[in-house]
């Protein structure tokens, strides 16, 4: 049995008088690695804010015993001493500076204002190696893809000589083929002695590289799981986790009424907004159904997100191309305004970035696309956007203190919630939803995909676009399948399997 690298003693976190976190307590042994899981909003991320600095000691109560030291750390550089290093979900990279600067940065190679550009390079590739990464350390970030990004994350953790690696949704914005190589990375550390704490919603993940699990719901320890003892399969995690087994975790829609083509494009193509010569969506064609849920399977730049943001009122690309029909009749949307207009709406798969306002209450965010259904002689009524809101915070199972509440201090699973409360309330007859169960629990998961099939029993038409192969097999009606722009294949729900999917995805973009 390896000695206990970490332990934290009964953490209690408090936030505007709620309880983030009751009594938590953690172990972590040198030289394995330790799952964190729960649903949003069961304290997980919080509990790593804590253990690195970014809530200080004072913030909160309980101990922090690291490497058999009470540590109280005021602030993430006082952890990063001690050689505890988190990555966050949000990677926290400058795209204009290069890979090398940016593993550096706050830690420089040199003496006092003078840096020794010589020795950060060359550490910097010696580090790039270490994970795996052919590119040269003067590389600037942004031409470099996310999945590349994730290991110059983890090469400047090293950098930091880390004993602690915290890794917070480490394959949340990966591919297949990027998340197998991060977790193989992962599993080649420990053989080399690093511990590593994962937070990660992708439980086969889990199963995978976990050598132990801690299971946290409500701000609350609920069990620890040990490999060598324990059954730690994704059907005994999901009940550790929501307090009860999920016996399908994709529910039922009963009675089924698909109805004529709702909306279609022709021939659509699609040219990059900054390299005008590059043609990212070729000659798509596709359609959509009243009732039906449709999805679109692809790999990251496939042109999946191109296409529905180029029909979305033209939101993407130039030089766009072919036909759009909506209830037979061809239609020019040349704003997101239009769009709304004719009853489309478009769930972003960047809820941040694009979908919400974080700084504001969840009453503005949900009545954004929708204005004027709260409004008399273009002035707000506050009474009947706070009713709005709260009504659809019953309606979704929205978990906040109120609907005064900042959508920034919301869970990721509840923030999707917003965002998707926010073009339910504009009303549309069309609703685009991009990986709108990326980086959220089982357990919310669940409750969207309820969510979408009340949508699709009402009669409105959806599409999503998924990542995960068993989520679109579990939701969808139909399926289209992209490669390098151009659709590749279309599948009827019952025929597809995970194996034909990507029989598809591989193909060379050919015909339609």
């Amino acid at each position: 049995m390896n000695r206990i690298l970490l332990e934290m003693k009964n953490i209690t976190k408090t936030f505007s008088g709620v309880k983030a976190l009751d009594n938590v307590n953690l172990k972590v042994e040198e030289g394995e690695i330790h799952a964190l899981v729960g649903e949003n909003g069961a304290g997980k991320t919080t509990l790593m804010n804590v253990l690195s600095g970014i809530h200080p000691c004072g913030t909160y109560e309980g101990d922090i015993i690291f490497a058999g030291e009470i540590c109280k750390f005021m602030n993430i550089k006082n952890s990063e001493e001690k050689g505890i290093v988190i990555i966050h979900q949000e990677l926290a990279l400058i795209p204009y500076m290069t890979i090398g600067e940016n593993m550096f940065l706050g830690n420089e190679r040199g003496k006092k204002a003078s840096i020794n550009w010589n020795e950060t390079y060359g550490k910097a590739d010696a580090l790039l190696r270490t994970v795996g990464l052919k590119e040269s350390s003067r590389t600037l970030v942004k031409d470099i893809g996310v999945g590349k990004q994730q290991l110059v994350e983890i090469a400047k953790a090293l950098a930091k000589k880390a004993r602690l690696l915290i890794l917070d949704e480490p394959t949340a914005s990966l591919n297949e083929s990027d998340s197998k190589a991060l977790l193989e990375l992962l599993l080649e550390f420990k053989k080399n002695g690093m511990t590593s704490i994962m937070i990660s919603h992708k439980l086969s993940e889990i199963s995978y590289v976990a050598d132990k699990i801690t299971v946290i719901r409500d701000g609350s320890t609920i069990e620890n799981l040990d490999k060598r003892t324990d059954d730690i399969s994704e059907v005994r995690i999901i009940k550790g986790m929501v307090g009860r087994e999920l016996s399908d975790c994709f529910p039922k829609r009963e009675n089924k009424n698909i109805g004529d083509i709702k909306m279609e494009v022709s021939g659509w193509t699609v040219y990059h907004p900054l390299y005008t010569d590059r043609k990212v969506v070729d000659k798509v064609s596709m359609n959509v159904r009243r009732g039906e849920v449709v999805g679109i399977s692809g790999l990251m730049g496939s042109g999946r997100t191109e296409l529905v943001m180029s029909i979305f009122g033209k939101s993407y690309g130039t030089n766009i191309s072919g036909n759009l029909k909506i209830n037979g009749e061809i239609v020019r949307l040349n704003s997101v305004k239009d769009a709304i207009r004719k009853k489309l709406a478009y769930v972003t798969e960047d809820r941040k970035e694009n979908g919400l306002i974080l700084s504001n209450p969840i009453k503005i965010n949900t009545t954004l696309a929708n204005l004027q259904a709260v409004s008399k002689h273009s002035v707000i009524d506050k009474d009947k956007e706070y009713k709005v809101a709260d009504q659809y915070r019953i309606k979704l199972n929205i978990k906040c203190t109120s609907v005064e509440q900042n959508a920034g201090n919301l869970s990721g699973g509840n923030q999707q919630k917003v965002l998707l409360s926010k073009w339910m309330f504009a009303d549309p007859d069309i609703l685009i939803l991009d990986d709108p169960t990326r980086g959220i629990d089982v357990g919310a998961k669940y409750e969207i995909y309820c969510i979408i099939n009340n949508l699709a029993a009402e009669g409105k038409s959806v599409i999503m676009i998924s990542s995960e192969l068993p989520e679109v097999l579990g939701m969808c009606d139909r399926i289209y399948i992209m490669n390098e722009g151009k659709m590749t294949g279309e599948l009827s729900g019952k025929e597809a399997s995970q194996e034909l999917i990507m029989s598809y995805i591989l193909k060379s973009g050919e015909g339609e």
